[in-house]
């Protein structure tokens, strides 16, 4: 997948020294990094390690206690979540989040509705149904008869349909067989090709860091290793922590 060290193109998003509280609990503690145009970052750690704390820190859901979270230049920090999405960061979220009841085209209708331009608007359709024929065959089906992998499929349909200039995605491949994981993070890089930054959490390190161009390591609430993806991969300590090797 994508082993090339990724272009030195300019931050699109810029977090720096982010501290997340729940309560009393210090659950991110004073994390810096950066995804850059064209790459595919990816933040790896066990549960608890503060992967989607880190997410809803940027998507808007749980505003950091201190630090500073930019996209495209601009502080977007304490921004509301429906500003955050219209500024341009779409996520699809862990455990997809889809509405069962509704339609598989009215679930990617929902990606779209904040957007004003709608010039794309059958343009990204067509590049969803691309990327995924699977949703354009179940097109009419509920989402909620959906098998796992079509409904994930359904949800980063959704992200895009936002027409996002950064696509967060948080563990893409939970519950999915080993040969849908695969064509997930195929399509994922298939996205990142077509233009659109991302930044990837991920429980399976090794498909990870096998798709991204940088990575971070997240434990208990703070980055221990960053790098580009194959030296994080050929890392001793990410090897034994996080491949399963001895």
């Amino acid at each position: 997948m994508s082993d090339a060290p990724s272009a030195n193109g300019r931050p699109i998003l810029e977090i720096e020294d982010v501290h997340v509280f729940y309560g009393a609990i210090h659950a991110v503690k004073g994390i810096t990094l950066d995804v850059r145009e064209g790459e595919i970052v990816t933040l790896i750690g066990a549960n608890g390690a503060g992967k989607s704390t880190t997410l809803r820190a940027i998507n808007g859901l749980n505003h950091p206690r201190k630090g500073t979270i930019r996209f495209q230049g601009e502080d977007i920090t304490m921004r509301a979540p429906h500003e955050i999405v219209s500024m341009g960061i779409a996520q699809s979220p862990e455990g997809r989040r889809l509405f069962p009841r509704m339609s598989v085209l009215e679930n990617l209708e929902m990606g779209a509705f904040q957007r004003k331009d709608r010039t794309r608007y059958r343009e990204d359709f067509d590049r969803v149904f691309h990327l995924f024929p699977r949703l354009h065959e179940r097109r009419t089906q509920k989402a909620g008869t959906l098998s796992g992998g079509e409904q994930q499929m359904c949800a980063i349909g959704r992200a895009l349909m936002a027409h996002p200039n950064l696509l967060l995605l948080d563990e893409p491949s939970m519950g999915l067989a080993p040969i849908l994981v695969e064509r997930i993070f195929e399509i994922v890089v298939e996205i990142n090709k077509e233009g659109t930054p991302v930044l990837l959490v991920e429980q399976n390190a090794l498909m990870a860091l096998s798709t991204a161009h940088r990575g971070y390591v997240l434990e208990t609430g703070r980055i221990v290793l960053s790098g580009d993806a194959k030296s994080l991969r050929d890392n001793e300590q990410v090897r034994k922590t996080y491949l399963g090797e001895s």
